[in-house]
């Protein structure tokens, strides 16, 4: 039967390995990346720039507010268009009238 102590060692020598192995590919991405750097002409800047940029226009993108398009007469209550439906409105258009009767 195998004691804690040996469990424990195969431990260390099973994490020692892991941590050779993730140093070897992380070195050999890096080499990687330098190399389709220097193939493409790329500098640090182009990268980092490439990707700050695509970031941005997602985080523009994402807080951007939507005027509303429809109102409800009685409450005063506004709707994008977008997303869920409101109850208000759903219930307007199953009592015959049509989106185009709230448009603001």
């Amino acid at each position: 039967m195998t004691t804690l102590q040996e469990l424990l060692d195969q431990q260390a020598a099973v994490n020692r390995q892991i941590s050779e192995i993730r140093t070897a590919e992380r070195a050999r991405a890096i080499s990687d990346v330098r190399a389709l750097m220097a193939q493409h002409g790329l500098t640090l800047a182009d990268v980092s720039s490439a990707h700050s940029a695509s970031q941005k226009g997602v985080a523009k993108a994402a807080g951007k507010k939507v005027a509303p398009k429809y109102r409800d007469p009685g409450t005063g209550a506004t709707w994008t268009g977008r997303g869920l439906k409101p109850k208000w409105m759903a219930a307007a258009v199953a009592a015959g009238k049509t989106p185009g009767d709230f448009a603001i």
